[in-house]
């Protein structure tokens, strides 16, 4: 959902309360203990798995001899990385129960309001000039903002604003007659102003900032074709590997293994772009990411070595040595680089100078990768079970690039023609 209208900006804040505010106000957010004992209670039961998963990564990062050892303690770190989001979350939904702060500061031209701690919140801030129609409100039970109890309430644009926990009747003119006179400005009434509800949410300045001029004069994406500035520089990079394998003399293994890199590449920049999409969302939704793709990205790479770089007739022979698996990525060098300029230039010319992240959601972005990376691997595995059979023969390899090749660039294609 693209959500329109004038928006509030957002900062955090560090400090009790701004004491250049020209009208300022605190509220204690209202203590529900019912709320408070369930919280702590779901709390506790995600925190007791995330604890017992943290020691055995820890004695699992203490003690590994062996790539099998490693992977283990990769895992496990993935794991509870993407388990953390939700205790840690819990816990400060928890601490904000118990000793929340709603706040109310008035500047010239502006309003800000904060939620979180003494010393640490959340700030939003409203132009004054576009705010409308303050007023108190009683939610009813069992509504979104039951827990504020009676509180203050404003339109901004299309949508609504609120600040304030179990308030008095009264405090609605001195909190009026305070805004205007820390503003210069009054709070007017009636509807919304032509414009004012139609603007739709972007992302961050700071984005914009970055993002070329859009393909066409009309701001409209053009559809990406093979000849485009990425799919060549794609091309290029994936072409790497055929002068490795003809003039270094790279094996099926040494491709197998690049690859797993090239997807390691690809889920940085789906960070970045879940960043770009999700801004203070992504601070949850990333290590969440990170957490999922980080175990699948050790369990597939364990799942290569053995299969395809030790080989079937050696699976027996130890845990694999970390040594030879660091000198298998020292080799790679050039064409792990070449990927990793192929990928970061088609985040910051199709993701963000395209403008691709507008009406994406931070859910569809964190399952994108996987279809991209499962299909091109069940090609690569296809390829090195017919070289299982055959032998490690060239024809063999080229056939594997090429048709690594076919799927990476269709598959590129397909998802920034969205």
């Amino acid at each position: 959902m693209i959500r329109k209208g004038l928006r509030p900006g957002f900062r955090l804040s560090f400090r009790l309360i701004n004491e250049k505010a020209g009208f300022q106000r605190t509220w204690r957010i209202r203590r529900s203990w019912i709320a408070i004992g369930v919280v702590a209670i779901m709390d506790a039961v995600f925190l007791f798995p995330a604890v017992m998963t943290f020691n055995q990564a820890s004695a699992g990062w203490s003690r590994f001899d062996s790539l099998f050892d490693l992977v283990a303690a990769l895992f496990l770190s993935a794991w509870l990385l993407g388990w953390a989001v939700a205790p840690l979350l819990l816990s400060g939904i928890l601490v904000l129960l118990l000793f929340g702060r709603d706040t109310l500061e008035v500047f010239p031209g502006k309003v800000e309001l904060g939620m979180g701690l003494p010393l640490l919140r959340l700030v939003a801030v409203y132009d004054v000039a576009h705010m409308r129609n303050l007023r108190l409100e009683n939610p009813p039970k069992k509504s979104g903002k039951s827990w504020r109890g009676q509180h203050f309430a404003f339109d901004y644009g299309a949508n609504q604003g609120a600040f304030g926990s179990q308030v008095q009747a009264d405090e609605l003119t001195e909190i009026r007659n305070g805004i205007h006179m820390a503003s210069g400005q009054f709070i007017r009434r009636g509807e919304a102003l032509p414009g004012e509800t139609e603007i739709p949410w972007e992302p961050e300045q700071a984005v914009k900032e970055i993002t070329p001029a859009s393909d066409s004069a009309d701001g409209t994406k053009k559809p990406l074709m093979l000849s485009s500035p990425s799919s060549l520089a794609l091309i290029v990079a994936n072409l790497v590997p055929v002068a490795g394998a003809v003039f270094l003399g790279w094996k099926l293994s040494d491709v197998m293994v690049l690859y797993w890199a090239e997807s390691a590449i690809i889920g940085f920049f789906n960070v970045c772009k879940i960043a770009v999409i999700g801004r203070w969302f992504a601070l949850a939704a990333g290590p969440f990411f990170l957490g999922h793709f980080g175990g699948f990205m050790a369990v597939h790479f364990l799942f290569i070595y053995t299969i395809f770089v030790k080989g079937p007739d050696n699976m027996d022979s130890g845990g694999g040595d970390l040594g030879e698996v660091a000198r298998l990525f020292v080799v790679l060098w050039p064409a792990l680089l070449a990927l990793a300029i192929s990928h970061a230039y088609s985040f910051f010319n199709n993701f963000l100078g395209r403008g691709e992240y507008k009406g994406r959601t931070v859910s569809r972005q964190m399952s994108e990768p996987y279809a991209r990376i499962v299909f091109m691997h069940l090609v690569l595995i296809f390829g090195g079970g017919l070289s299982l059979v055959l032998g490690q023969t060239e024809l063999v390899l080229i056939l594997v690039i090429a048709a690594k090749i076919y799927a990476d660039l269709k598959a590129h294609v397909r998802e920034h023609s969205k």
